[in-house]
């Protein structure tokens, strides 16, 4: 589907964190560190993480004087397509194979590389605080928490945690203080022998302690954190997280201990597969399958495999639909994904420094067009996105894409003109030409031609794409935004590189002028999205130190506000702020959502209580066969 950080895994756990943005296929997982990625996408915080528009000739007071137009919405959109079976309907045992796009490089969802693989084995055999609904809300997990809430906010904020008494380690351990106190230690940055992928709230921990009793755990901030919730989710055991060796190597193939539904049997990277079976110390419902196994299967093979009956679950590019349909004993299922697909606009140098010419690019693109044609083919709401911070699909969605004014093909030559860029005088008794010129194919660079270029100095205005190599829907939509582009006398030279050189060549390298990849969804923005939007500042060796703002344009005002909004424990107030940081970065006109990514399941009919979960937190233990 789209540029990374989701994976096939993706269909199966959420971690709350999340991991890297990606190209077209899989997404980001449990991890804190997310990039774009090339190639087919996992989902894997993900497996992945990934292309939107705008309008904006008004200054930027007055655009984001329009901002409060966005009318949110009280609940979200359907955001789940699974094939739900009560308990009673699902047959005891059996294993279930479900496709993942790679094997996971670690078990530990707090490390860099973590990916969707990851994600999913955290979610079925490590205890999170949090799980996700299908509108991306966070809600207690019975299983391990009773409650858990802000118990004080002077003189400082305290959450307590009141576990479950019956839950406890594989090993006979209860779980208690001691595995929240030795994450926080090895999640705080202060120790660097941890080698983690970011410390977003962690490091504002100040204290965690046993409360009134053992199964009470109370946790002091030493500054203010909104998204207290993302914490501890997942939850591992203190023997991963209390020695540095365990947490960096131990960990990327062993657990040592399970608390969730089931727990690690194997780790088998010749065969492509991780197998979980049924954990007998799991004190809630019994899980019904008897094993689930992960494993690696290449998208473009995976219809043929449940038509074979070598896998049960997979995640399938959209292209393959049809032929999912086809395959007798095998169902789809389509929701919107916990991710979305923009296009990033670099305006670190060239012609795209200048506001106006990125304003430009975003009036040319026909937004609500490109998701028609990517969504409406599969039966989805063809909706073009109008946040970067809060997708449809999630409660409180509302649209701010007017903070960039409004207008189409006039207003963006209008500010080509004023920053220079000039259509060549007609001389007297010729037509003006208009509209797309030719398009040169060769190999794989696509050259659109606009039949008037616009010129500066008598230098056309022309502008490097860049795209991964295996990405059907990207391309396309590349395409397409090429082609509308020439409307306003821009050239476009489509490069479509290596996946595996498409994020680390090009896109974090800045080595691009315009370029597709997903990000993931998140039910807490202001902690997860603030590095993608944050404002670059040089660096000790002369550098420019971007985080994960690959635009490489920012303001002191959305870092501001972003700020705020993750320090304000009123969640109206929150969310107003992180509205308002979403005018704002509209109004930047450098990232330019387009549409909620689908993701399209394919499942033997047999299967039950699985299929397209978007945010919502998988119940593994209820998957399983129908009776």
């Amino acid at each position: 589907m789209d540029a990374k950080p989701v994976s096939g895994a993706r269909a199966a756990g959420r971690g709350h964190g999340r991991g890297y943005g990606w190209v077209d296929g899989p997404g980001v997982g449990a991890g804190h560190t997310r990039r774009p990625a090339g190639g087919p996408g996992p989902r894997g915080r993900l497996a992945v993480r990934a292309a939107a528009v705008v309008t904006a000739a008004v200054t930027a007071g007055t655009a984001l004087a329009a901002c409060s137009s966005g009318t949110p919405h009280a609940a979200g959109t359907a955001g789940t397509d699974v094939a739900t079976v009560a308990r009673a309907g699902v047959r005891d045992g059996g294993t279930l194979r479900w496709a993942v796009d790679a094997m996971p490089r670690t078990l530990n969802a707090y490390q860099a590389d973590a990916d969707s693989g990851t994600e999913t084995v955290a979610g079925a055999v490590l205890p999170s605080m949090f799980r996700l609904d299908a509108h991306g809300n966070p809600r207690t997990d019975p299983d391990f928490v009773t409650s858990a809430k802000v118990t004080a906010q002077e003189p400082r904020q305290v959450v307590t945690y009141k576990l479950n008494p019956k839950a406890r380690w594989s090993d006979g351990r209860a779980l208690g203080a001691a595995d929240f106190a030795a994450q926080w230690k090895a999640l705080n940055g202060k120790n660097t022998a941890y080698w983690t992928s970011r410390n977003a709230g962690y490091d504002r921990i100040s204290d965690v302690r046993q409360g009134a009793g053992r199964t009470e755990v109370r946790v002091t901030f030493a500054t203010p954190y909104a998204d207290w919730k993302s914490l501890f989710s997942p939850l591992y055991p203190k023997s991963v997280t209390s020695d540095p060796d365990v947490f960096n190597d131990g960990s990327r193939t062993e657990l040592p201990a399970a608390a969730g539904p089931f727990a690690l049997k194997a780790v088998d990277a010749k065969a492509g597969t991780v197998t979980l079976v049924r954990n007998p110390s799991w004190w809630g419902a019994r899980a019904k399958l008897d094993a689930l196994v992960l494993t690696a299967v290449p998208r473009g093979k995976r219809v043929a495999a449940l038509a074979a009956g070598t896998l049960d679950l997979a995640e399938i590019e959209p292209g393959s639909l049809a032929a999912a349909r086809r395959t007798r004993g095998v169902g789809v299922r389509k929701a919107p994904d916990a991710a979305y697909a923009q296009l990033a606009i670099n305006g670190s140098t060239g012609p795209l420094a200048d506001e106006r010419v990125r304003h430009a690019v975003a009036r040319a693109i026909d937004r609500k067009a490109i998701a028609k044609a990517v969504l409406a083919p599969l039966g989805l709401p063809p909706t073009a996105l109008g946040n970067h911070l809060v997708l449809p699909s999630q409660d409180g969605y509302a649209d701010h894409s007017s903070a960039l004014g409004t207008g189409g093909l006039a207003q963006a030559k209008a500010l080509l003109a004023d920053a220079g860029w000039q259509r060549p005088a007609v001389k007297e008794g010729e037509k003006a030409a208009a509209g797309p010129g030719r398009t040169a194919v060769s190999g794989a660079v696509t050259v659109v031609e606009p039949a008037d270029a616009v010129l500066k100095k008598g230098k056309e205005l022309s502008l490097r794409f860049v795209l991964p190599a295996n990405s059907p829907t990207l391309d396309d939509v590349g395409n397409r935004i090429a082609r509308m582009l020439s409307g306003i006398g821009v050239r476009t030279e489509l490069r479509r590189v290596d996946d595996t050189s498409f994020f680390q060549d090009h896109v974090a390298s800045g080595d691009f002028d315009l370029a597709l990849y997903s990000w993931p969804g998140t039910p807490f923005p202001a902690t997860d999205d603030a590095p993608i939007f944050a404002k670059p500042v040089p660096a000790p060796d002369g550098s420019l130190a971007v985080a994960e703002n690959y635009t490489r344009v920012g303001t002191d005002q959305i870092d501001q506000l972003l700020a705020r909004a993750g320090t304000e424990l009123d969640p109206a107030e929150s969310r107003a702020l992180t509205a308002q940081a979403d005018s704002r970065i509209w109004a930047a006109a450098a990232s330019i959502p387009l549409y909620q990514r689908p993701e399209v399941v394919a499942l033997r009919t047999t299967v039950v209580n699985a299929g397209a979960f978007g945010f919502e937190t998988p119940v593994f233990q209820n998957i399983g066969f129908r009776k």
